[in-house]
């Protein structure tokens, strides 16, 4: 039982952490900022506005000592959300547990390292694929001959459904992330043929459990199906144990409503039951979000709703108790069998392209998951998916729960990024740069190398390293990498509706008063990679008439205001789900500012509070958008009234 967390430093992460674990928590589950994620130091101008929002920052050995004061790592489960620097982050733990003197081998806990979904969802990836597929090869070798139960690779059909992703694509893409995982480790000849049932018995899976309590739970039932063929066909593993399909869960944030966010209580109940109903394919860790995360971040007490939660469930009920409940019925097998063959044959076109590797690179997944979250959007807007709260039942009595918004929500104190530079060039002035260098030179010409990369790693977090110089040290000779957004070759989600064609024509029209097509710059500010509602923004305002400049994740303000000012946009959308839209979007404004575009809107969408709504309206921000603005053609009208009001032209 775990809830995901961390915030602001690594003495307040860990004090939380005490916490959770004296109420009954049973493993760690370790959030880090997007800087950690990402691999940036806290001065490093992509830091602004990031450091400690979204989870812990980490930037050297000092930082995990201080994260795991008091916890007995050789009793301790815990999984660590990370990517890109997963290999990183596993040096900086393990070196930490050495210094205790306990023997890795002892350690239990995961690394989620996964990082096609990242390519895909969440946005923290790095490096190109094939050397990114290094790392993690790297890193299942090492453990499993160094850290034998240690989970190194926690392969994520979660986020894909975060993204979009069908029941089918989740099955499917995840599925094939593990051939491209296990056939890369297979490749590197670094683990015996005889020993490559051990490797496969420490994959392990991150899935998502939906509103749709049958759907989901067949998912999971085939996904148990699948996984013991795959292993048993393709990797020749006899064992049974070895082909167990070892999964966690986090139940769905995707369908977390802010409007009526009491409703997202029921909502997390019935996806948990949807995970551990099922014995046959019951989850071995779940973690539940809490019902205020479409609001912001959320407070320990909410955290704590959550896990007891779990408790009530495991303690009280009687479910667990008793042999699968499923078994024999026709309907959950119609269902299972019809998942299965639908996946194999996305799995068989994805394999006809030369695997996942090669199906990121041209962008078919990608732009797969945007049009399948565009036909959701649709739905949900035509009123076909009924979402509670939102598009029916909206009326509602006011909720006590809400009463203060502003104390329902955890507020990162804005002095947390001055204290932790302050504490990185304490750091820096205090280590010992020549065995810096030294071990910053073994990581490069290791890398330039074929050796894995964990002991360089090790070498480098024994050092004083920093988050951002061994990110720093593989980028130079890996390079970084931009993948394709699959936003240009996604079509809309169906045929137009009347609202958009009425949309598209005032669009046209004005337009034509302003001298030509209207040019609507979608910007992503700052670390946050959670792209799906940019993507979904900028498919829906090209279907409306704009023509639409959208160039990824992961800028500057200082890029963005240099794209609208080359481009000559009409209109800036900034869209940021990391909490940072009060540091990042006052520069975009300056910048516009100082640019000369004083007639060019900017609008900001994401989990962003009411009362920061209004303060960043007070700085200038024409509109604010969030969760419960679910009409993407609406926020297309708006959009349009801001830049006719912007030049002077009635509202439509």
């Amino acid at each position: 039982m775990r809830t995901y967390a961390g915030h602001s430093s690594a003495p307040e992460s860990n004090a939380l952490f005490r916490r959770n674990l004296d109420k009954g928590q049973t493993g760690l589950s370790v959030a880090f900022d997007l800087p950690t994620q990402t691999g940036y130091d806290a001065d490093d101008e992509l830091a602004r506005g990031e450091v400690g929002k979204v989870g812990v920052p980490v930037a050297h050995i000092g930082d995990m000592r201080a994260l795991l004061e008091g916890i007995p790592l050789d009793e301790m489960n815990t999984s660590m959300t990370i990517n890109a620097t997963a290999m990183w982050l596993l040096a900086l733990y393990i070196a930490v547990a050495q210094e205790r003197g306990i023997d890795p081998a002892k350690l239990q806990g995961t690394t989620q390292n996964d990082i096609i979904k990242e390519y895909l969802s969440r946005g923290t990836y790095v490096f190109p694929p094939e050397p990114s597929l290094r790392l993690i090869t790297d890193i299942v070798t090492y453990t499993v001959n160094e850290v034998p139960t240690w989970n190194p690779t926690n392969i994520c059909s979660y986020h894909l459904q975060e993204a979009g992703a069908t029941p089918v694509q989740e099955l499917a893409y995840s599925l094939s992330t593990a051939i491209a995982v296990l056939d890369a480790v297979r490749a590197s000849g670094q683990v015996p043929a005889e020993r490559f049932g051990e490797v496969v018995q420490r994959i392990s899976f991150f899935v998502n459990a939906g509103v749709r309590f049958v759907e989901e739970m067949c998912k999971l039932r085939a996904f148990v199906r699948m996984w013991d063929a795959l292993v048993q066909e393709r990797y020749g593993v006899v064992d049974p144990k070895a082909r167990r399909f070892r999964y966690g869960v986090q139940v769905n944030s995707l369908g977390l409503t802010e409007a009526q966010p009491e409703n997202n209580v029921g909502r997390i109940v019935l996806e948990m039951l949807a995970v551990t109903m099922s014995k046959d394919a019951r989850a071995r860790a779940v973690q539940l979000p809490a019902w205020n995360e479409a609001l912001g971040l959320p407070r320990p007490w909410d955290q704590q709703w959550s896990l007891r939660l779990q408790q009530v469930l495991a303690y009280e009920s009687d479910l667990l108790e008793y042999d699968d409940l499923f078994a024999g019925s026709t309907v959950v097998e119609t269902e299972v069998a019809s998942l299965v063959h639908d996946a194999r044959e996305e799995m068989d076109r994805i394999e006809s392209m030369g695997g996942a590797v090669a199906a990121i690179e041209s962008g078919y997944m990608k732009s797969a998951l945007v049009a399948a979250h565009a036909a959701r959007r649709a739905r949900i807007e035509s009123g076909e998916d009924v979402v509670v709260g939102v598009n029916r039942f909206r009326e509602t009595e006011p909720s006590p729960l809400l009463v203060d918004i502003g104390a329902s929500i955890l507020v990162v104190d804005p002095a947390v990024e001055r204290r932790a530079v302050e504490r990185l060039e304490k750091w820096r002035e205090q280590r010992d740069d020549v065995r810096v260098q030294r071990a910053l030179a073994r990581l490069d010409a290791d890398a330039r190398g074929t050796a894995n990369l964990m002991e360089a790693s090790l070498e480098c977090a024994r050092a004083g390293v920093t988050t951002g110089e061994w990110t720093a040290g593989l980028r130079a000779v890996f390079g970084e990498y931009r993948p394709p957004t699959g936003v240009s070759a996604t079509i809309g989600g169906g045929e137009p509706t009347e609202s958009l064609l009425r949309v598209r024509a005032a669009v046209r029209e004005t337009g034509d008063a302003l001298g030509g097509r209207l040019r609507f710059l979608v910007g992503k500010p700052g670390l946050d990679g959670h792209s799906n509602g940019a993507e979904q923004i900028a498919v829906r305002a090209r279907d409306a008439g704009f023509e639409v400049i959208y160039q990824g994740i992961r800028l500057t303000p200082a890029q963005i205001v240099a794209a609208a000012i080359e481009e000559d946009v009409h209109v800036v959308g900034c869209s940021i789900l990391s909490g940072s839209h009060l540091e990042l979007v006052p520069m975009v404004l300056d910048g516009l500012r100082e640019g000369g575009l004083t007639d060019v809107p900017v609008v900001v969408g994401g989990i962003i509070p009411e009362a920061d709504a209004e303060r960043l309206k007070a700085l200038g921000v024409a509109a604010v958008f969030t969760p419960k603005d679910y009409d993407a053609t609406e926020i297309m009208l708006e959009v349009l009234n801001e830049v006719r009001a912007a030049h002077g032209l009635a509202r439509i």
